[in-house]
């Protein structure tokens, strides 16, 4: 019995103790978990977010730029970066990127690392010795030695899997036909956000919406199946679709570059725009750049000249060729904008077609004498046409006279030549004119004929435009509309009459004395057979840093086609030809060239005199019919008709392909050694 109690005892005794130690640990768990959650559970908790929540930002696709018919201008391609990070460059020594073969066991490491360099410096052409310079110069620790490179090489270099190196896959801004309207385009910054020109003006537009992925991921970034995850998709840029037609726009460029070459100028521009709606149709100048690689001059004599420049010049030189200088630059008009000065006096009635003037080489306001260009051989006396016509300083500064300061100012403002035009365009100039209270009479004679005011071309296209608009000034403009991925239109750009210049029955005075600049006087060789051309030519001087005038010109010529119902307003301008020649003789013709490509582009039918016809049928071939045919057929038919081709777009290498299309349409007729351009896409 005895013994049985003391056995319950020490079983209870057991109970006690037990009981006893587990509250004690449970009292020491409830210790430490309130010591986590209240003195270390900040801490704690920002180090399970931070490793279980990653805040992922999604890019959306830039928005693509295209031509009013929709060809492609701008688009987004696949690109490739290949980074290097010098403390994993450095485990590239004695290790293998490819199957170990027998003789490799004998290599060193810097043998083996060298090995790994020649490879990739092959994959993404540059020497060897161009890698270790840039790794070894650059303080960074992470250093890019490679960048847009196409997908095949960008994927190639991945599988290498050499320590150190990366490779970044991301959408780039790629400009399908080079230099084409690189102007007017401009450019992208890293990013893809519009650095310069339409990319820039729109850039809200194509950038589009940046999305989010907010998931859970363990230590390497492995998505976790527990916790939230929320995903905001990105949005895509919106489409851009611009005024410009892509073929006129070809003809420019082709136009522009041959004008420059040809007369060995510093520059030659050209701006088409659409008469009566103020749209740009094509805006050229050469030089220009290629916005894939606008670090470097297209022309390879000039990429000489680049090279041996210091770092302040080359900035300088390409800050030059990047400005559009239609709408950058100012220049002296010339007797382009006699033009204006005629209108402003028609619509004064303070002249009309039979008034009379006299020249005898010269002109005296204030007892000092302004020469005519031709003061060697006097006009004499001549009537408003003619003086037009003539280009006759004497007419002009008569005719600035009568009409006054005032009145003479009033009509700069009603053409537009006191301010900006507002095109959508950034980077337009204010024109830089004598302040009206500081203009002495003999600086109004000399205004009236072009000279000491400065504008903008797209200034002077605009204002001439509106001859033949029935005397309304329109607004400029380059975009047409800006749709969404769906193709909704959520702009779109409608001409603005900016206000009423001159009246209809004074711009229809004006259309008449120009179409008779170009049938009988200095702008007879912008005559286009078959279409009745109207126009003015110009040849003003290039003013000297430092005051004064230098030797160089700017030979120009403005005019618009057809007479009857102008459609297009042309400013053609060639800066500082080698040979001096006038407007007239080299602004003029490639005015007329350019035009009548145009003109039968839109397939405005020619109305042609006997005359013109018997001379037509002499100096023309019938074009052949080459849509659809390979190129290397096409060649021999093009050939047999003693004609010449260019490709659209072009190519660096020429191979064979199919002729989607043709201009001009077979069946019609061309200059005798003329082009056939010939579209592959």
């Amino acid at each position: 019995m005895r013994g049985q109690a003391e056995q319950q005892k020490i079983s209870q005794l057991r109970i006690v103790i037990a009981f006893g130690i587990f509250g004690a640990v449970l009292l020491l768990l409830f210790l430490r978990l309130g010591y986590v959650q209240i003195v270390k559970g900040e801490e704690y908790s920002k180090r399970v977010l931070n490793i279980q929540k990653k805040d992922q930002v999604l890019k959306p696709n830039r928005g693509k730029i295209l031509d009013r018919n929709g060809e492609e201008l701008a688009v987004n391609v696949d690109s490739y970066t290949v980074w290097a990070s010098k403390d994993g460059m450095d485990k590239i020594r004695g290790t293998k990127t490819r199957k170990e073969k027998a003789e490799d066991k004998k290599k060193t490491k810097e043998e083996l690392y060298d090995d790994n360099v020649n490879t990739l410096a092959k994959l993404i052409d540059k020497k060897p010795d161009e890698i270790k310079k840039t790794l070894n110069e650059n303080k960074r620790k992470i250093v890019k030695i490679a960048q847009n490179l196409k997908k095949e090489k960008g994927e190639e270099i991945k599988k290498m899997g050499i320590p150190g190196i990366s490779v970044e896959n991301e959408a780039r801004r790629y400009y399908p036909m080079g230099d084409f309207l690189s102007h007017t385009l401009g450019s992208t910054r890293e990013g893809n956000s519009g650095l310069s020109g339409v990319e820039l003006e729109y850039n809200n537009y194509l950038s589009g919406v940046q999305g989010r992925w907010l998931k859970n991921t363990d230590a390497k970034g492995n998505p976790l199946a527990s916790g939230e995850e929320k995903y905001y998709r990105p949005e895509d840029g919106n489409d851009v679709t611009l005024t410009i037609d892509q073929v006129i726009q070809t003809y420019t460029e082709q136009s522009v570059r041959e004008a420059k070459e040809k007369n060995k100028a510093k520059r030659a521009s050209c701006i088409i725009m659409d008469t009566k709606t103020g749209e740009i149709l094509s805006m050229a100048s050469y030089p220009s750049f290629d916005p894939n690689n606008s670090k470097e001059p297209l022309d390879s004599e000039e990429k000489k000249k680049f090279n041996k420049m210091s770092n302040g010049e080359k900035i300088k030189y390409l800050n030059e060729i990047w400005r559009n200088p239609l709408l950058s630059n100012v220049y002296e008009p010339g007797s382009t904008a006699k033009l204006v000065t005629a209108a402003a006096c028609l619509e004064e009635g303070i002249t009309n077609k039979d008034d009379t003037f006299k020249c005898v080489g010269y002109h005296t306001v204030s007892g000092i004498k302004v020469k005519c260009w031709s003061f060697d051989k006097p006009h004499g006396k001549q009537n408003l046409y003619q003086g037009v016509g003539n280009s006759c300083n004497p007419v002009f500064m008569q005719l600035a006279l009568r009409l006054g300061k005032e009145k003479f100012y009033r009509y700069l403002d009603l053409f537009g030549l006191t301010e900006k035009t507002g095109i959508d365009f950034p980077g337009e100039a204010n024109p830089i004119l004598l302040k009206e209270k500081n203009a002495r009479p003999l600086d109004l004679a000399i205004m009236g004929f072009g000279q000491t005011n400065a504008v903008t071309p797209v200034q002077l296209v605009t204002a001439i435009s509106a001859m033949g608009n029935d005397g309304k000034l329109m607004q400029p403009h380059i975009l047409k509309k800006v749709t969404d991925k769906s193709g909704n239109v959520i702009r779109e750009t409608k001409p603005v009459v900016v206000r009423q210049a001159i009246s209809k029955e004074t711009a229809a005075e004006m259309r008449t004395i120009m179409q008779y600049v170009v049938d009988n006087s200095t702008g007879k060789k912008a005559k286009i057979a078959g279409y009745k051309v109207g126009g003015k030519t110009g040849t003003s001087q290039v003013p000297a840093e430092k005051g004064g005038y230098t030797d160089d010109v700017i030979a120009s010529f403005v005019g618009m086609v057809p007479m009857e119902n102008p459609r297009f307003t042309i400013l053609y301008i060639i800066d500082s030809p080698a040979a001096g020649a006038h407007g007239g003789e080299i602004a003029a013709p490639a005015s007329s060239e350019l035009l009548e490509k145009v003109l039968k582009y839109k397939d405005i039918k020619p109305n042609y005199t006997e005359e013109e016809k018997k001379n037509k049928d002499d100096e023309t071939v019938e074009v052949p019919d080459v849509k659809g045919l390979k190129l290397s057929n096409a060649k021999k038919k093009i050939d047999k008709a003693g004609l010449k081709y260019k490709i659209i777009p072009a190519l660096d290498k020429e191979k064979d392909f199919i002729i989607r299309e043709q201009y001009p349409s077979a069946g019609g007729r061309v200059n005798k050694n003329g082009v056939i351009y010939l579209y592959r896409e």
